[in-house]
């Protein structure tokens, strides 16, 4: 097996690598990263689908989130609201064609690690210049937050579950970190036993555990939500993916909740054909700070104006479907699109998560 450069040049200089050091050079090596190649969301062409991908009304019901925070926070000039894991633009191209009435005062600053997706984001919206001015919205581009604090929102859609992360395992009674080492030209697992006090905050994670207990360690994802809640002076982070506990992925088989895709398919084992595949997890929810406010997406989604959406939507389509114009395409897609948004077993199963 040929690795990427990234790997192959980290492997020759560390000799092995934690499972997060690894998954960074996987996903994220500039040139030969999944992320930094091809590897994307969208129905087209992308190899997992995301609710912003499914159509526009996830965006449309973000954009009425938005309108609330802003009068909640006193229609502040700017508002603004940082995408992080922007992607090619998704949501806030949903977003913009919701046309918020906050528009006038929205600055949304799209965070995209990938220089790939960043060029796309230009394909549907006017990226701005410099600092922008006059009247909303604005988009801006970057491959980081902000340097200083905001009044609006921190927005991120399935991003803690792309965030490189420990992985360890109970063993003869102690806790050991999985990583990995290249030999004879395969990848192989190379456990290293962890000190004293990382193995006792594992044991606070996962009490009593059986030899054999294997469950992800998530201090990239407690270090963002950390630095999120810190960049918002005022307003709300509002994050979704999908989140089990600690000790809930501990009692099962770890292809259960880390998982690879490629071209919407699922995948095999992390370690097998690196930087071709992405790579995801479950967050594990009492790893992060608590957040204010806990629920399904399905319920986010419900509490924040789609179901209102989805009745327009049926008498539009009551009253068109014999005539099958535009309109009543229109209102039939906005019905499909709740129906994937909201599904228990699907997107809507999702959690919503929000720090104020």
């Amino acid at each position: 097996m040929e690795l990427p450069a990234a790997l192959s040049e980290a492997f020759d200089h560390l000799g092995r690598l934690r499972f997060d050091q690894y998954m960074e050079l996987a996903l994220y090596a500039p040139a030969t990263g999944f992320f930094a190649t091809d590897g994307s969301a969208g129905r087209r062409g992308g190899d997992f689908i995301t609710s912003p991908e499914v159509g526009p009304l996830f965006g449309t019901v973000m954009a009425a989130r938005l309108d609330r925070l802003w009068d909640d926070l006193d229609r502040p000039d700017p508002f603004t609201v940082v995408e992080a894991g922007a992607g090619r633009g998704a949501l806030a191209i949903s977003v913009s064609a919701a046309d918020p009435v906050c528009s006038p005062a929205l600055r949304w600053v799209m965070v995209e690690r990938s220089s790939t997706l960043r060029s796309a984001q230009a394909d549907h919206l006017d990226i701005a210049a410099g600092e922008p001015s006059g009247a909303g919205p604005h988009f801006t581009q970057s491959a980081d937050f902000p340097d200083t604090p905001i009044t609006g929102a921190v927005v991120a859609n399935e991003l803690l579950d792309n965030l490189p992360f420990r992985l360890v395992q109970r063993d003869a009674g102690r806790w050991v970190e999985v990583c990995v080492e290249a030999v004879d030209g395969r990848l192989a697992e190379a456990p290293v036993e962890l000190s004293t006090s990382e193995g006792a905050e594992l044991d606070r994670l996962v009490p009593d555990a059986p030899d054999g207990t294997r469950v992800p360690w998530q201090t990239n994802a407690t270090a963002w939500v950390q630095r999120a809640t810190d960049l918002v002076e005022s307003g709300s982070v509002v994050v979704f993916d999908y989140c089990r506990s600690t000790s809930e992925m501990a009692d099962r088989a770890q292809p259960e909740w880390l998982r690879t895709y490629r071209g919407h398919e699922r995948g095999g084992d992390p370690f097998d054909a690196p930087a071709t595949r992405d790579i995801t997890v479950d967050v594990a929810l009492d790893q992060l700070p608590p957040p204010s406010l806990v629920q399904s997406q399905a319920d986010w989604l419900a509490a924040n104006g789609i179901d209102q959406l989805v009745q327009v939507a049926r008498d539009e389509w009551d009253d068109r479907a014999g005539i099958g114009d535009l309109e009543a395409i229109r209102a039939r897609s906005v019905i499909v699109e709740a129906e994937a948004l909201c599904d228990p077993n699907g997107l809507g199963g999702f959690t919503a998560l929000e720090w104020r």
